[in-house]
């Protein structure tokens, strides 16, 4: 009994250091590495290949081929602030020469043909449903039309919500957010799209 009580703490160091040296032969390594999917060396990594990852290519694992993500198509070039800039100079230079014969469709389209942005003439109804010439947007700009289901300007400024158009008067200058175009309905704003890149079909910004 005094012998296990003075060399017990020696025998349990002995086992414990042939058990570590157990646990790293060849064979308990292989079931590790089984049993875990990983190995003294580390884990281990599938094999990548270009084939492999490129978009379209055939898996290695699976044989079936990757999706092929398709470019977005770029978004139509439509008026820039300094395109709608013109249109103003073009909206207050037709002051001095387009008679009050003219209603307000054609008065907006006399505006954009001077300024360089032509279109094939639509009815103030119709820019309201949509046209292919024009997108509606949200927020509009300086040049972008202001629509109503009957009416239709050009916007002045947005800050100020004026706008141009064929009034009772004559063409001249007006507020979107006053009380009568309020009771006009709801107001829609349109921006022009560039010929060289038109899209078909209206669609909000």
């Amino acid at each position: 009994m005094r012998f296990w009580r003075r060399h017990m703490p020696l025998v349990l160091l002995v086992g414990a250091l042939a058990l570590g040296c157990f646990a790293q032969t060849p064979v308990i390594q292989k079931v590790r590495a089984q049993t875990t999917g990983s190995d003294t060396a580390g884990p281990r990594m599938m094999p990548t290949t270009a084939a492999s990852t490129q978009p379209g290519a055939e898996s290695q694992i699976t044989g079936k081929k990757s999706p092929v993500h398709s470019r977005r198509s770029k978004a139509p070039a439509t008026l820039t602030e300094d395109d709608g800039l013109s249109v103003i100079a073009a909206a207050l230079d037709s002051r001095t020469h387009i008679g009050r014969q003219n209603d307000c469709s054609h008065l907006v389209h006399a505006i954009y043909d001077r300024a360089g942005f032509s279109y094939p003439y639509s009815s103030s109804s119709d820019l309201y449903e949509g046209t292919d010439e024009f997108r509606r947007v949200k927020h509009p700009q300086p040049g972008d039309l202001v629509v109503w289901s009957g009416h239709v300007g050009i916007v002045v400024n947005p800050a100020e919500h004026a706008f141009f158009s064929s009034l009772t008067h004559g063409p001249g200058i007006d507020t979107y957010d006053a009380k009568y175009w309020q009771g006009r309905g709801p107001v829609r704003f349109y921006r022009y799209i560039k010929r060289q890149r038109r899209a078909h079909g209206p669609s909000p910004e």
